[in-house]
């Protein structure tokens, strides 16, 4: 400071001679002032131009960590979701939202209340479902280990995203259905939003649901008016309608197959929306190839299915009776020749009660012999639900009473697979 009034009276000294001694002391003070003010404005202004500076790459650095706005994604064809369910995925694992969503599942359940959505996090529904044997029901070979092996995480769902781009968008948040649209192949294709989470920004995790849940629900006020319309086009488009059109005068009074087109399309549309992700994981991690077991009638008239972890499969003693009779006919019984098995049934039913057969328990096969009663139907619905009850259709078919009706009712289980000790 000093430095710069010297500099200042050493260039104004001229003026000395000219205007006097006071007079330029007055000038000299005056113009240093000037100087220094100017200096310290300098000074003030410098760090707020480095914050104008600095301040937009902040910002720029702090989008590309978390972008706290949703969008839309398209998924392949194969996977569908239930419009009801919000699905946690993650491109990057977060070890503060795995905590949270593993340790804190009211937090969640709160939320989802309030949304009214399930919430889904992969790794535990895979826990569950392994915990309910429902792979084993599924596809009743896998051993334990088997099934302890079967494992998903969360980046699972991202392999379906169709747009690599929106893959890339994705580190971490829930995506749930937003919308149903028709494609050029005449199928339905679900159209997924994506709602990100993250640990980094600076609102609470549940701050950031509490922040979704609005966007929510605005989001679905919007989309009930939008599917209202859009469908209806969309049906009307599907029936090539137009009121304005003289041309599709023809169509128009084709009522009947107008209606059971739109009735197509809605049925279709309702099936896609049903689904859920609990049935497309087990279709992901389980591929049933029809691998039967056999079928061992044991000394004590047990029915176990040892290539099925052993499983047993328990009948009341009438309901097994008539099971057993169908199992030595491989070639099937007709209803209405029933009355013709009926000393047979009575002897495998007396070899299954040691105390004798009854006055009433002779009635009821009488009456399971009669193909004028319902009592066959019923005893044949119990077998298949004791099948059904264990393992799926897909399988269990080959072990219980069926066929056409009019024709042999009969068990299509290969023979070779059955064993009588």
């Amino acid at each position: 400071m000093l430095f710069i009034l010297g500099v200042i009276f050493c260039f104004i000294k001229p003026l000395n001679s000219l205007l006097g001694k006071n007079e330029y002391l007055d000038i000299a003070i005056i113009i240093s002032i000037f100087v220094i003010v100017l200096m310290m404005i300098n000074e003030m202004m410098k760090p707020r131009v480095v914050e104008e500076d600095v301040q937009p790459f902040m910002q720029e650095d702090e989008q590309l960590l978390w972008d706290d706005s949703s969008f839309l994604v398209e998924l392949n064809q194969n996977i569908e979701l239930s419009p009801d369910e919000m699905v946690y995925v993650a491109d990057e694992e977060d070890e503060t939202l795995t905590n949270f969503l593993e340790n804190y599942p009211e937090v969640l359940e709160a939320w989802a209340q309030t949304i009214g959505f399930q919430i889904i996090y992969l790794p535990m529904l895979v826990k569950r479902l392994k915990e309910k044997r429902v792979f084993q029901y599924h596809a009743p070979y896998l051993n334990d280990e088997e099934v302890a092996k079967k494992d998903i995480h969360n980046d699972f769902l991202l392999q379906y995203f169709s747009n690599p781009a929106d893959k890339n968008r994705v580190k971490q948040g829930f995506i749930r259905v937003d919308n149903v649209h028709r494609t050029n192949s005449d199928s339905d294709k679900p159209i997924i939003r994506f709602y990100p989470l993250s640990a980094k920004s600076n609102e609470s995790l549940p701050d950031q649901l509490d922040k979704i849940s609005k966007q929510i629900v605005n989001e679905r006020s919007q989309q009930d008016f939008h599917i209202e319309n859009t469908d209806a086009k969309s049906e009307r488009a599907l029936i090539g309608y137009d009121n304005e059109s003289k041309e599709n005068s023809e169509i128009q009074k084709s009522n009947d197959d107008t209606n059971d087109l739109i009735e197509e399309v809605r049925e279709r549309i309702a099936q896609l929306r049903q689904r859920g992700i609990s049935q497309f994981i087990l279709e992901q991690l389980i591929h049933p190839d029809n691998r039967l077991s056999r079928l061992v009638v044991t000394k004590d008239y047990r029915i176990v299915l040892p290539d099925y972890n052993d499983m047993e499969i328990k009948m009341e003693p009438l309901v097994k009776a008539v099971y057993l009779l169908f199992l030595r006919h491989p070639e099937g019984i007709m209803f209405k020749f029933l009355p013709d098995y009926r000393e047979e049934l009575a002897r495998i039913y007396a070899e299954l009660r040691p105390v004798g057969l009854t006055d009433k328990a002779l009635q009821s096969i009488e009456d399971v012999t009669n193909p004028l009663l319902n009592s066959i139907n019923e005893k044949c619905a119990r077998i298949r639900g004791a099948f059904v009850g264990q393992f799926d259709d897909y399988m269990a078919k080959s072990y219980y009473i069926d066929g056409l009706r009019g024709e042999a009712k009969k068990i299509s289980l290969p023979r070779n697979l059955l064993v009588w000790e």
